[in-house]
């Protein structure tokens, strides 16, 4: 399992109460209790200066979890206000995926390079020479840094034969790759959507868990406790996110009250073969080489970022938008959810009219707690159990989707680029492919957004070779079926 620290803890807790309360009789009561529940009179304060603000911030994540701007609330409305608005409500879709917990953020200062006191103003100056901005000076014997000619760099932290020289960083700065985090006045961190390529790296890094996706979790389960027909379809990477088989946890999820479970595998092997029939046809009309099209996080960072690529990007739909055609074609008036590994695919949901909402793992997982469902008690459901190719449930695996399509291609040489993580190295060596119109060493790109893949999105619970294991004892095991 990834590491649980102290903050995604307090994350899953406010969720699983978040869902306890809905379940009672009494939601806008319970939802106002939250706070005080876990921060009783007399109760130990864990991580903050008193209780008062360990209850604004709780209060803040349950403004998220119900789908709210927190950067909006008047500290005034009372948490069953906000829990009445969202029983109101209809076809919830939020205009930002993301909102920062204003009273959780520290103010961090930006990233910057300093110098220690244990800097000895040796003679050496090896640091000096090291810097190729001119950014650090001489004064008094001992080094200083301009921070406005410095590029963080970090050569003279390796040149320091002390180890005087450190980074101070922002995490969720230091991470954002297209630097779309930014501070207001108060030192409070503020995103950027004209920039955010939705990567969900900010989330995943913050050590106070201070930006937090705006979540549909509430209206998903209203629309089951409505009584319709709400079918989930469940992303690739989900296979050995959860104890027990997949068709174990198929059950469970059918236990929460999804009316069916489908796998958007389905709608991969829909991709895979128009994408090689697209790459053919543009190999064959000269284009120097193509991208992939199914990370929403690299699209977008191809509409914000890098527009001179876009003729390079594969016109093929994704997996989700085939499967939620599939679904709705067979369900025409069903809630369409989808449960996602990551932020960037709930914006896809949220830009696609056949899909209605979606949930992503950690949310999942807080169902299941709430609900007191154990996937290892359930059942194994093979019910419409579709035909799925191997290569389609090896979609969210680095490398995945190029071994997919290429299998398909069948007159053309098909060259791997695997571009494995969209940090700002790999977001240069993409605009490098735009400016020269080429790419040296293939015709292929495949770009995922995550560090090894879906399996690894910020919403993911499992660690990623865990995840890869099980997925090869998934396939492994349909593979000698159909043999």
């Amino acid at each position: 399992m990834k590491t649980l620290n102290q903050a995604s803890k307090l994350k899953k807790e406010v969720l699983i109460r978040l869902v306890q309360a809905f379940l009672t009789d009494n939601f806008e009561q319970k939802i106002n209790d939250i706070p005080f529940d876990m921060r009783p009179k007399g109760s130990e304060i864990p991580f903050r200066c008193c209780i008062y603000k360990e209850r604004e911030i709780i209060r803040e994540r349950v403004i998220a979890g119900l789908g709210f701007e927190v950067g909006q609330d008047d500290e005034k409305t009372l948490l069953s206000e906000y829990a009445k608005k969202t029983i109101e409500r209809e076809n919830f879709k939020p205009s930002t995926m993301m909102t920062v917990l204003d009273t959780a953020c520290t103010a961090c200062s930006h990233s910057k390079i300093v110098v220690t006191e244990l800097c000895k103003g040796c003679i050496a100056k090896a640091c000096q020479s090291a810097c190729k901005f001119n950014a650090i000076q001489i004064i008094d014997k001992k080094t200083v840094i301009d921070n406005s000619k410095c590029k963080k760099c970090k050569m003279c932290i390796s040149a320091c034969p002390y180890n005087a020289i450190a980074k101070i960083s922002a995490p969720c700065e230091d991470v954002c790759p297209v630097d779309a985090i930014g501070k207001d006045e108060k030192g409070i961190t503020k995103i950027n959507f004209d920039k955010c390529i939705l990567c969900g790296k900010c989330i995943a890094s913050c050590p106070f868990a201070a930006v937090h996706e705006r979540s549909q979790i509430i209206d998903i389960l209203k629309e089951i406790k409505n009584k319709k027909k709400v079918i989930a379809m469940v992303a690739p990477a989900i296979v050995g996110q959860f104890p027990g088989t997949f068709f174990q946890l198929k059950s469970a999820i059918k236990q929460i009250g999804f009316y069916d479970v489908v796998e958007v595998a389905q709608g991969a092997d829909v991709t895979i073969q128009n994408e090689a029939k697209e790459f053919e046809h543009k190999m064959n009309s000269g284009q120097p080489f193509m991208t992939s099209s199914c990370c929403a996080g690299y699209l977008r960072l191809v509409e914000n970022t890098l527009p001179d690529l876009k003729p390079f990007v594969s016109d093929t739909k994704t997996p989700l938008y085939y499967t939620a055609e599939i679904v709705k074609e067979k369900y025409p008036d069903c809630v369409a959810v989808f449960i996602s590994p990551c932020i960037s695919k709930k914006y896809e949901s949220c830009k696609n009219d056949k899909v209605n909402y979606a949930l992503n793992f950690e949310e999942l997982g807080a169902i299941f707690v709430a609900k007191q469902i154990d996937v290892l008690n359930c059942q194994p459901d093979t019910d419409n159990n579709e035909n799925i190719t191997p290569h389609a449930r090896k979609f969210p695996i680095a490398g995945g989707v190029f071994k997919a399509v290429s299998n398909s291609v069948k007159n053309i040489e098909a060259k791997p680029v695997i571009i494995n993580n969209l940090d700002k190295k790999n977001i240069a060596l993409l605009s490098s492919f735009a400016k020269n119109k080429k790419c040296p060493t293939g015709n292929l790109v495949e770009v995922m957004c995550c560090q090894g893949g879906c399996i690894n999105g910020n919403a993911t619970i499992s660690t990623t070779n865990s995840a890869i294991k099980k997925i090869e004892e998934l396939v492994s095991k349909d593979e000698s079926e159909n043999s």
